[in-house]
Formats: C-alpha cells, sequence, structure tokens
C-alpha cells in the first residue's frame, strides 16, 4: 500500500507509518488488493486527506466503513462517486440538509465539494472488501484514524466535530472540547433516523454559526 497522503498530514502522521502496526496493516491492504476486489481504488484510499489539508480543515465528520458495493466509495466517508444513486444514509444526510438549511437535494452524492471547503470526511477503516462490510476493521485502521483524530485534536482550535450514532460518539474521549465543539446526534441510518434520532439535529446550520462566530466562512453544503 503506497501512502499517498498530503504533506501537511504526512509530516505529522509520520511517526504512525513507521509503526510495527502500520506496517502491518498496509502488509494486509498490499495482500487483499491483490486477491480480492477491494474499495476505494488503492489510489484513492487516503482521498479524504488529500482534499482537506489540515491547515484548511474546519469541520470533521467520522463514518465507520467504505461503501462495499462496486463504484461506490471514493474515499470519503458519506459520499459517492458521480452517477451512483445516493445510498440511505446519504439521502437522510440531504434530507436533514433541506429541512435545515432549505438547500435542495443535489444530483451528485460526491461530497468532494464538501472536502474542498475544509470538511474532513473520515472513515475510522478506509479500506473493505468488496461485498464483506465490516471486513478490514481490527486490522490497524482504527489505532491509525484514531491518531488522526487526537492529532486534530493537539494540533488545532475551533474544529466542529459531528459525531453521528454511537460508534462516533465513542470518539468523543479523543477530543479536547474544551479546545473544540462536538455536536452528536444519532446515525442518519435509515434504523436510527426513522426512530427520531437523526431529523431535525441541525447540525448544517449549527455548523456553519459556529463557524461565522469565529470570523470562518461558512460551507457550502
Amino acid at each position: 500500500m503506497k501512502v499517498d497522503i498530503e504533506e501537511s498530514w504526512k509530516s505529522k502522521l509520520s511517526e504512525e507509518f513507521e509503526q510495527a502496526y502500520f506496517k502491518n496493516l498496509a502488509k494486509f491492504i498490499r495482500t487483499e488488493y491483490k486477491e480480492n476486489q477491494c474499495f476505494p481504488p488503492g489510489k484513492l484510499i487516503f482521498s479524504a486527506f488529500n482534499h482537506c489539508p489540515l491547515s484548511k480543515l474546519k469541520v470533521v465528520i467520522i463514518g465507520q466503513d467504505p461503501y462495499h458495493g462496486p463504484g461506490q466509495a471514493n474515499g470519503l466517508c458519506f459520499s459517492v462517486n458521480n452517477e451512483v444513486p445516493h445510498p440511505p444514509s446519504l439521502i437522510n444526510i440531504f434530507k436533514e440538509i433541506e429541512s435545515d438549511i432549505g438547500k435542495p437535494v443535489p444530483n451528485s452524492g460526491n461530497l468532494e465539494r464538501w472536502a474542498d471547503q475544509g470538511v474532513l470526511l473520515l472513515n475510522a477503516t478506509l479500506t473493505v472488501r468488496a461485498h464483506s462490510a465490516g471486513s478490514h476493521q481490527k486490522k490497524g485502521w482504527e489505532k491509525f484514524t484514531d491518531a488522526v483524530i487526537k492529532t486534530i485534536s493537539e494540533e488545532k482550535e475551533g474544529v466542529i466535530f459531528l459525531l453521528w450514532g454511537g460508534f462516533a460518539k465513542s470518539k468523543t474521549k479523543l477530543i479536547d472540547s474544551s479546545r473544540h465543539y462536538i455536536l452528536t446526534s444519532g446515525h442518519p441510518s435509515p434504523l436510527s433516523a426513522n426512530r427520531g434520532f437523526w431529523f431535525g439535529n441541525k447540525h448544517f446550520s449549527k455548523a456553519n454559526q459556529i463557524l461565522s462566530n469565529n470570523g470562518k466562512k461558512p460551507i457550502i453544503w
């Protein structure tokens, strides 16, 4: 696995790449991509970082696993490639945006446009085997992405963390809440959203209000 990651991240995470767990992870990923169909494509594994340099980061959204269907995953959590139908969680995200700030549901589910504005769309596990949800969990990715969250917490100030669902909320312990903003709600998946834990959280307007209050440019969701 080639670590093709943007320079500001590379300098802060270089120690992680040298650790035994990461070398073992890289070896596992190389074998998996050679022997099985895996997602996202190898060159997109670190897309979340490459679209959102540490210096520009304003908001963090944490997902769990990449989509495991053909052509869906593009290295950004909840995001899909252009022309790909919106998955259920993404549909609910767009519905909440429409309800919250009045922006119509877009045709494209590709969230690169968010990432390029300073939204880190971070999956805890950055790869997956096709049609096998969770297949690359507990191989080292979580240790790496926890280090990413800690790095953001230590290196930045005033970052807004949007933590949706129990898994994302479990990352609260890695974040210094005296330096950053943490907004939590249920997960946008239909199971959670239909039980009333997602809709109405107004996270998108709240995040933009915080950014405006701090003299930063709001996100065009």
